[in-house]
């Protein structure tokens, strides 16, 4: 892969990655109510699930998601259902500094993680998209290490961005009726992100 290559790969996915999706809502949601502590195991989940989906999809399941209507949309109702819970469970969320548990970071990494790996269309994308900038002329497994490792490094600086914004905002949204507003502008963002989900047909 030449230099060039893949430095059009880098800007294609920078292109891609700005533009908010599920798991940049999650992320700023949990981010707006657990601050700072949350940052790190959300940008992890983030990492593990990029990684997760682009080898899934290196590895053939992407093809095979292509191919079986059945298995796509089994794993798209998974993703959709998870959504729809997180964002019912953000709505719900208490407000009250008092009343406000502390995010575990096991649980803050898992829900990142299950929304950015359960996404069948990001797995089919990556079918798509990831051999455009694959050398035929060269070895795959070099080149395909590359570009995983190029997108995931992408990625969990995006959420990192996304997370640290949101971090700084929580002291000012500090008041019980800034947060409840945030909670469920949020909660009802991620609800539909996973209704959207659901009704969203294979390319």
């Amino acid at each position: 892969m030449s230099t060039e290559t893949w430095l059009a790969f880098v800007a294609a996915t920078a292109v891609m990655l700005a533009i908010p999706g599920p798991t940049i809502l999650l992320v700023i949601g949990q981010s707006l109510g657990a601050g700072r502590r949350a940052a790190l195991p959300l940008i992890a989940g983030v990492a593990l699930g990029d990684l997760t989906a682009m080898t899934l999809s290196l590895a053939g399941l992407g093809a095979l998601l292509a191919a079986s209507a059945t298995l796509f949309t089994v794993l798209k109702l998974a993703g959709a259902a998870y959504l729809v819970w997180l964002g019912v469970r953000l709505w719900r969320a208490p407000v009250a500094a008092e009343a406000q548990p502390a995010v575990s970071a096991r649980r803050a990494m898992r829900d990142a993680y299950v929304v950015t790996a359960l996404n069948p269309k990001s797995i089919a994308f990556f079918v798509a998209f990831v051999p455009l900038f694959v050398d035929a002329g060269r070895p795959f497994v070099p080149q395909a290490l590359v570009l995983v490792a190029t997108f995931v490094t992408l990625a969990a600086a995006n959420a990192g961005i996304y997370a640290l914004l949101a971090a700084r905002l929580s002291g000012a949204v500090a008041r019980p009726a800034i947060r409840r507003a945030f909670n469920r502008t949020g909660g009802t963002l991620l609800v539909g992100a996973g209704l959207a989900t659901a009704a969203m047909r294979r390319a």
